[in-house]
């Protein structure tokens, strides 16, 4: 996780109104207002990198509602497509969604088949590592 961390502080992209890291008040905020608990690991991820902008991959944000990458507004969307309901977005990207289980694991959710795909990360650490710094 650590190394994770470090080489995403390395890759962030300096951008003209850098996001801010949450708190822990503010996670609980958006767990009331999904009706959801976050799993530990992806609350450590929010926490420590939700302020990182790094290549074409752009995970969910809570610090900012006008975002395009704010946390219940994306949830709100990959629901209505059919996204589970137990399934808490990580990211959008072209129509597909990654996302965090009740366990931490993160899954792809096929927008166009509408289904969870095979491919699953064990955590956001390691979806970060193999996807998102790899983008």
């Amino acid at each position: 996780m650590e190394e994770v961390i470090e080489q995403l502080r390395e890759a962030n992209e300096p951008v003209p109104v850098p996001l801010e890291l949450p708190d822990e008040d503010l996670l609980v905020e958006i767990e009331e207002e999904l009706f959801i608990n976050i799993p530990f690991v992806f609350k450590e991820f929010l926490l420590t990198v939700s302020d990182v902008v790094y290549g074409t991959i752009e995970p969910v944000t809570v610090t900012d509602p006008q975002s395009h990458t704010y946390l219940p507004e994306v949830a709100a969307n990959a629901w209505d497509l059919g996204v589970p309901r137990d399934l808490i977005p990580l990211c959008e990207h072209e129509g597909d969604y990654y996302c965090v289980e009740e366990d931490g694991t993160v899954v792809l959710w096929e927008g166009e088949e509408e289904i969870v795909g095979e491919e699953s990360w064990e955590s956001v650490w390691h979806w970060a590592r193999d996807v998102w710094l790899e983008s």
